[in-house]
């Protein structure tokens, strides 16, 4: 590194810097050293030898003319060049899988799929598709992970994981960072968790409803912030600022403090308990917004096939070139009014 920027690498012909394109092979190289970390990582995931890829990536240098590697006792790490570089790596070869895909036709996927998804989406949304892809694509693999939303997101930009399934409140939209493109696929009503024979625990609860549990403990999560937020959020616009006294990572645990008359919460659809009989779910007010899931994915790298078909079986429809996509944020939509119906 210079006083004026990165050191330039003199082309091997001329010397006076870089001449042709990167080889697209060593970039992917660049990409796995970015992603796991070492040298020998990337040997056993590519199935070149240590020494093979040190020498791919010395030729990538010169191609580029920066320097992208910098010794770290014996190690390499990536210089700021090298890890900008990956990051446009990353489109680059899935802009390349997008066209090979395109004009190859009805190939068969192949490849791993790394997807991240909350607790409450894997047993319904991602189980399911699990089994499919097993039948329609069985050269697909998918590995999974559970993380909450935030990390989620971290892990899809660092390239850690492919696809994840997220969660966001309509009154709490999620950002979603521009190097990520989102596609919303479901949407659940939300849930006032009260101890079975309160008062008005068979009705609907409307928003004013919400004033009679102003002195009233409520629970939260306790790793994300946006159920905080909704709770807030909600009981701001019913009037009052609420009380919460427990939070919980455990949706079961959260069901049974309600059972145990310890406090109320709010829940979306999938995290209500229906057979239990010391809690009452009553239906909150539209007012109150929805919790959507969104499947979400790097820029670029929904074409990729083994990606796509993944994609496909847990978001059907979901998106596309028309879809809503590229650093969204889902801003609310109107609810609806008291009687007033859908289209």
């Amino acid at each position: 590194m210079t006083a004026d920027g990165p050191s330039r690498l003199p082309d091997p012909a001329t010397g006076d810097g870089p001449s042709r394109l990167p080889d697209l092979g060593r970039l992917r190289l660049l990409t796995e050293l970015h992603r796991l970390g070492t040298m020998a990582a990337v040997a056993a995931s590519t199935g070149y030898g240590t020494s093979a890829v040190s020498k791919h990536l010395a030729v990538l240098e010169q191609e580029m003319g920066v320097r992208l590697l910098r010794p770290v006792g014996r190690r390499v790490r990536l210089t700021p060049a090298g890890e900008r570089l990956a990051e446009h790596a990353v489109g680059v070869l899935a802009s390349v899988e997008a066209v090979r895909a395109e004009l190859r036709g009805g190939t068969e996927p192949v490849g791993r799929v790394r997807l991240a998804s909350f607790f409450t989406a894997v047993e319904p949304v991602v189980l399911p598709a699990l089994a499919r892809l097993r039948t329609l694509h069985p050269r697909v693999s998918l590995e999974l992970h559970e993380h909450e939303p935030e990390h989620t997101v971290e892990l899809l930009r660092a390239g850690a994981v492919d696809l994840g399934v997220v969660y966001e409140y309509s009154l709490v939209p999620r950002a979603v960072p521009e190097e990520l493109d989102a596609r919303l696929f479901a949407e659940q009503p939300l849930y006032l968790a009260v101890p079975a024979g309160s008062p008005d625990s068979g009705r609907p609860a409307a928003l004013a409803d919400l004033r009679g549990f102003a002195d009233v403990g409520w629970i939260a999560n306790s790793r994300g912030s946006d159920d905080d937020e909704l709770v807030h959020r909600v009981c701001a616009v019913a009037g009052f600022t609420p009380r919460i006294v427990h939070r919980m990572d455990s949706l079961h645990l959260v069901n049974s403090l309600v059972g145990a008359g310890l406090g109320v919460a709010l829940l979306a659809e999938s995290g209500i308990e229906r057979d239990r009989t010391d809690v009452a779910f009553r239906p909150v007010d539209p007012l109150a917004g929805t919790r959507r899931s969104l499947l979400l994915a790097r820029t670029g790298q929904w074409s990729w096939p083994p990606v796509a078909a993944v994609a496909d079986l847990i978001a059907p429809g979901a998106g596309g070139p028309a879809g809503r996509q590229r650093g969204v944020r889902f801003p609310p939509e109107p609810p609806a009014r008291a009687g007033e119906t859908g289209g």
